[in-house]
């Protein structure tokens, strides 16, 4: 196992440092396996997610607010991600009938479709996790929380 010193070839002024760093190279190592994987299917990450979240709902529908609130990347722009999913006929979109400035949004039956053929895709990434012990990946959840949550 590769300390992130050898990986980045330095050494740190400090843990902080180190520790906001390996944060960083960690997030884009599993980014970036992840990106890999979901290009086979066409789509990004961003577009997985907004999927997953409209597979939870089905079959009702949902709006933007709700697939922003729910998003793990939320600086995202959700109404083109919508767009690019509308045009690859992944979700239907309709108006609000209540407020005719809201679009609503489902999840298509193509797209269930292609989320189960995608369940793979989530344990070859459970894969990258499976070194860990339970008590290791728990541990690792309530530092991740405790850090975002401060």
């Amino acid at each position: 196992m590769k300390t992130l010193e050898q990986e980045l070839q330095t050494s740190f002024k400090n843990d902080f440092l180190k520790t906001r760093l390996n944060i960083h190279f960690t997030h884009n190592f599993l980014g970036n396996i992840t990106q890999d994987l979901f290009k086979k299917y066409g789509l990004s990450p961003t577009q997985f997610n907004v999927l997953r979240i409209l597979r939870g709902q089905h079959p009702k529908m949902a709006n933007i607010g709700l697939i922003k609130e729910r998003l793990i990347d939320r600086s995202s722009d959700v109404s083109r991600i919508v767009d690019r999913l509308v045009a690859k006929d992944l979700i239907h979109r309709s108006e609000c009938p209540n407020d005719r400035r809201q679009k609503d949004v489902m999840i298509s039956d193509k797209g269930l479709d292609l989320l189960s053929k995608m369940d793979s895709c989530e344990q070859q990434l459970d894969a990258k996790l499976q070194h860990l012990t339970p008590t290791e990946l728990s541990q690792l959840n309530l530092i991740l929380d405790k850090l975002r949550n401060q």
